[in-house]
């Protein structure tokens, strides 16, 4: 089994780091021209990855690209979008997983081959990453960046005797871990849901032009009209006639990653057919099933437990309020050096409403504990607010083993579940209660079609052994130019 212990520690947030956001369309008519649509749609995804940004479009004939690091709003200026000209492109909003965060690892990559010129952007992460990078290179591949996309448009590129469409299915026939790949060529858009689902994709249309999306958030954002969720191991091409799902690869049990119900997603999303909100809000039914104590006012912390905490108001009977409120113009902060100004981190973020504090019993609502660093401060503000109690409920269970399907967890080690008792974090926080949500009670908010709870119970469905599982890839026959970024 492998573990790798390179995850940053550096962000303010004791959370799990976001998954990726991709984004893709495609128009058959010559004179649209898609830049803002990918805009639009990559700020729609933005909670998905705030590192990096970037788009690529083709016209037909020619491909350009835009990309850097930060947010879309930054990246992307109006006189930007103007010079970006195509009726095809692919977009990418990221937060590093493999790969350091510096702008040669920002999405989409675009390379030549002897198919031409190519762009992939990827959510998820590879686990024989390594292995094929290894092979790739003996073959001659020459590797510019640190991320598991560029070795995913190498396969593309090695089978050149293939059509772009059966390269692509040979090319994910190699490939072990989670991926929701959108690709394209110059007059072809191309996107691809693992064997597992372990990350979600889905496809829509605006007007005469198909849109293939991370979250449906983005085509409501549109106005466009939602076709389907891609099923897990299918494939849709989409091109001037229109478009095409294609089964590839065999069938696996389910894993969508629960987080995206939990923490990721947008409560306006529906993911496999299942609204966020309403999920959410079930949590908090289940969460107040559990709770054993009594109180006066129940907050979220915001924003994603909003819907968890209305939903264990309307349980409970406890009344519900906003007793923190979040900075909405502050980004992602980072910690400083000195203490003094670690500390004012989360008060920079938020700020309590004393009013709605001050000698009550509060009941907070958040959806995880990571390294315990941030529900201690937020405990400490409503303890300075006035608080009579604090009672923290979390809508997972506790978090005790690393995820290396894409997001960042931290190692074992810094997982705070994974080294102390439920008893022992309450303390190390200074609440008066800590409740978990049972896994059982998980299980029933999210209902039984198939997710992976590997942060939970340790057990990985997509098996994370760094090998190539006997697949026969990247035969010498096959092998042509590599790709050149």
């Amino acid at each position: 089994m492998y573990f790798d212990d390179q995850y940053p520690t550096e962000s303010l947030e004791d959370k799990q780091e976001e998954a990726c956001g991709v984004f893709g369309i495609h128009s058959p008519l010559q004179e649209t021209n898609v830049s803002e649509v990918i805009y639009l749609g990559l700020y729609a995804l933005q909670h998905r990855g705030q590192e990096s940004a970037g788009m690529v479009l083709s016209d037909g004939h020619r491909m350009v690209a835009h990309k850097d690091m930060g947010l879309v709003s930054k990246v992307f200026s109006p006189e930007t979008l103007h010079h970006l000209k195509g009726r095809i492109g692919i977009g990418h909003v990221r937060y590093s997983t493999t790969g350091s965060n510096y702008l040669a690892n920002a999405q989409p990559l675009m390379g030549r081959c002897s198919k031409g010129i190519l762009a992939v952007a990827h959510n998820g992460n590879l686990v024989n990453t390594k292995e094929l990078q290894t092979k790739l290179e003996e073959a001659g591949s020459v590797f510019q960046t640190s991320t598991d996309t560029e070795v995913i448009m190498n396969l593309i590129a090695r089978y050149s005797k293939e059509t772009l469409e059966e390269a692509m299915v040979k090319a994910v026939g190699c490939l072990e871990g989670s991926y929701s790949l959108v690709m394209m060529s110059r007059d072809t858009l191309i996107g691809i849901r693992d064997p597992y689902g372990n990350r979600p994709l889905c496809l829509g249309q605006l007007g005469n032009s198909y849109i293939i999306s991370s979250e449906s958030c983005a085509f409501s954002t549109l106005g466009a009209k939602f076709i389907r969720d891609l099923a897990p191991g299918e494939m849709v091409i989409i091109n001037n006639d229109g478009y095409r799902i294609r089964r590839i690869g065999e069938a696996k049990s389910k894993a969508l990653c629960v987080f995206e119900y939990i923490y990721f997603a947008r409560p306006d999303s529906n993911i496999d057919g299942v609204n966020v909100h309403l999920t959410r809000k079930k949590m908090g039914y289940e969460l107040a099933k559990e709770f054993k104590h009594s109180a006066d006012v129940v907050i979220p912390v915001p924003n994603t437990g909003v819907s968890t905490a209305l939903g264990f108001s309307e349980a409970s009977g406890i009344p519900y309020d906003n007793g923190l409120i979040k900075n909405t113009y502050v980004g992602r902060t980072f910690i400083q050096p000195r203490q003094e100004l670690r500390d004012l981190g989360v008060r920079i973020k938020l700020n309590p409403v004393e009013a709605v504090i001050k000698d009550r019993r509060v009941v907070i609502i958040d959806d995880t504990i990571v390294r315990g660093t941030t529900s201690g401060k937020i405990i400490n503000l409503l303890r300075e607010a006035g608080a009579r109690e604090v009672h923290m409920c979390i809508s997972a269970p506790p978090i005790a083993h690393p995820c290396f399907y894409g997001i960042d967890t931290a190692t074992r080690k810094e997982l705070i579940a994974s080294n102390h008792t439920v008893e022992e974090i309450r303390e190390h926080l200074g609440a008066d209660s800590l409740t978990y949500l049972s896994l059982e009670g998980l299980l029933r908010a999210v209902g039984d079609a198939g997710h992976c709870l590997a942060c939970f119970t340790g057990r990985y469905p997509i098996p994370i052994e760094r090998k190539i599982s006997g697949r026969k890839c990247l035969e010498e026959e096959e092998l042509g130019d590599g790709i050149k970024l």
